[in-house]
């Protein structure tokens, strides 16, 4: 999220502001008076005629957003520098414009917020909100900003009051509105029983945490670069810079500590009666730091690497970083339950299938059942029937042998009765044709049968298939979670070893600097001999100018005479050198002068005797 985003939202809320019609337009006069104050809190020159130059063309009405935005973009956000302005100027303009419409709380409950907690709440809203307007913000998001209000205040964040705030449709579909939000706060469902002193002061620090980008506040002991003493500051840590001031209130700024990616940080011994000490190496300085104990010089060190990470990386925020990898998270857990869903769907879709296979497999043994059954029941009625003929043919041949036996004498007369049964057998025969007839459509049923059995066969078999594949999907989701174990287990391993080869780095570094102390140690003795021969040089040089005192050359003889001027000459050829060595023939002749001079003339003055020679 770049500035001109940050800039949009907070304006948006101007502009809706000035729409008390909820029309979606705005008047040019108040749009005129807009500019301008955004033009001074932006730093920017304003010119009071070029919102009438960029709408010559329209009428005398109204402007809608879409019409302000390119007017805002040419003549206002291409001319802002960012680091010219102050961006809570900006923000404090657009508040004002849009609390006196929208933000009208019941100032007679005790759990209404101060105006600056809401304006801040409001900073915090616009800056967490999604990037599409109207500005709401999803509940993941909300839930974050209480967690971070309750850690700041040392409390323990309970969501089972919001449970039912959060499960409304609209609010899990569209998300929440900033004054819902801001009403939510006033209601004291977060902050039932906390002082209100206790809530400004975490709602600031979160204001400052995540829209001033401090990663991290508080006293550390710092090492004077020229006195070298320790003072107690406070430090503010920020993705760019690291500034420490003489007091909490951050009015006396002591210092500030450029970070890029030369920077580094580095944990030292205890010394000088301080712990837990570390230190911040620039490529000009190194500052000297103590914290007040282990966790805390774990947390500053922790800090400012994220903030160098920062830097290198190009991110000017971290709390916008962690927003986009939220929001990555969010898009990743949505396309996940998509893909769950689509294949819980799809899973669903198959069992329905095979319940529709299953329900029809049923209804094909039932209509398998009742052909058997209408099967059976023509049989048993053809065999009725073919009983009935047998009897009725035996009874009739019975007849008609007794007939023939009793009526033989009757032959003429009953030619026309014999007729008649021949008509009869004929009848007889077409009912057989009409039987066997019959047979063959219980053949042709039977042949229907084995159809019907092997079309449910080929269901069978294709349930068996169906159950296959779906067996095959589940295995292939088992070896995906294996997998992706299997990964997460090397990347573990992987972690494990880059620590390992860390500790090794560090215990060599500390091997460097105890050499390294060494060193410095064998310097300062080296200096102290050097100093020690100085003070014999001196010493020596004193002698030599008490030895070397002149004698009046009516007491003293021409040689003793020409080798005191050879030894005025010599001390001054030598009279430069730190260390001067006496020849052994000078040593001599200085030695002859000392005990000669007083027997070739007298003098009140006495002669040291020499010095014993080292």
């Amino acid at each position: 999220m770049d500035l001109r985003s940050e800039l949009l939202k907070s304006i948006w809320y101007g502009f809706t502001a000035l729409d008390l019609e909820k029309s979606g337009k705005v008047s040019k006069s108040q749009l005129k008076v807009l500019s301008h104050n955004l033009c001074t809190v932006l730093c920017i020159p304003h010119d009071p005629v070029a919102l009438e130059e960029h709408f010559r063309d329209d009428d005398d009405g109204p402007v809608s957003s879409q019409g302000y935005m390119p007017y805002l973009n040419k003549y206002i956000l291409d001319k802002v520098v960012e680091g010219s302005f102050i961006k809570e100027n900006v923000d404090e303009l657009c508040w004002t414009l849009t609390a006196k419409k929208n933000y009208q709380p019941d100032r007679s409950s005790s759990t209404i917020l101060p105006d600056k907690d809401a304006f801040r709440l409001w900073c915090l809203f616009n800056f967490l909100s999604e990037d599409k307007y109207p500005l709401v913000m999803v509940p993941d998001e909300v839930e974050y900003l209480l967690k971070k209000i309750c850690m700041a205040m040392s409390i323990e964040f309970n969501c089972v009051e919001l449970e039912d705030f959060f499960s409304q449709d609209s609010v899990q579909q569209s998300g929440i509105t900033v004054w819902t939000f801001l009403e939510m706060m006033n209601s004291g469902k977060v902050t039932r029983g906390i002082d209100a002193s206790i809530i400004s002061m975490a709602i600031e620090e979160v204001y400052r945490e995540i829209v001033g980008d401090v990663l991290k506040e508080g006293y550390l002991w710092k090492k004077g670069q020229l006195r070298r003493n320790w003072k107690e500051r406070w430090f503010t840590l920020k993705p760019s810079n690291l500034s420490y001031y003489t007091g909490e209130d951050r009015k006396d700024c002591q210092g500030n500590i450029a970070l890029d990616e030369n920077c580094c940080v580095e944990v030292l011994p205890d010394r000088d009666g301080k712990r837990c000490m570390f230190c911040l190496k620039t490529l000009s300085k190194t500052y000297e730091m103590s914290a007040s104990d282990t966790k805390q010089r774990q947390e500053w060190t922790t800090a400012i690497q994220t903030a160098i990470r920062l830097h290198v990386e190009g991110k000017k925020s971290l709390h916008k970083d962690l927003k986009l990898k939220r929001r990555e998270q969010r898009e990743l857990r949505e396309k996940r339950r998509q893909a769950k869903e689509e294949e819980l769907q799809r899973l669903r879709a198959l069992q329905e299938e095979r319940e529709r296979k299953l329900a029809e497999l049923e209804l094909l043994k039932e209509a398998q059942k009742q052909a058997q059954a209408l099967l059976e029941q023509d049989e048993q009625r053809r065999r009725q029937q073919h009983e009935q003929l047998q009897r009725a043919l035996e009874i009739q041949l019975r007849e008609a042998e007794e007939a023939r036996v009793s009526m033989q004498a009757e032959m003429a007369l009953k030619e026309e009765e014999a007729e008649r049964q021949r008509k009869r057998i004929l009848e007889l025969e077409e009912m057989q044709k009409r039987l066997e007839e019959a047979l063959q459509q219980e053949i042709k049923a039977r042949l229907d049968e084995e159809a019907f059995r092997y079309a449910q066969a080929g269901l069978l078999a294709e349930e068996e298939d169906k159950m296959k594949a779906l067996m095959n999907l589940q295995e292939e989701q088992e070896e995906y979670i294996a997998k992706t174990q299997r990964e997460k287990q090397e990347l573990k391993q992987e972690m494990e070893a880059k620590s390992r080869a860390l500790e090794e780095a560090q215990r060599q570094l500390e091997e460097v600097r105890a050499n390294r102390h060494r060193v410095d140690q064998d310097v300062v003795a080296a200096q102290r001999k050097l100093r020690q021969a100085s003070t014999n040089v001196k010493h020596w040089n004193v002698q030599m100018n008490r030895l070397m005192r002149p004698i009046g050359p009516g007491g003293m003889c021409p040689c003793l005479l020409r080798d005191m001027t050879d030894m005025h000459r010599f001390k001054t050829r030598f009279s430069n050198v730190s260390c001067c060595i006496i020849p052994a023939e000078k040593s001599a002749l200085l030695s002859v002068y000392i005990v000669h001079a007083p027997c070739s003339f007298k003098s009140s003055r006495q002669i040291p005797p020499a010095p014993h020679r080292k």
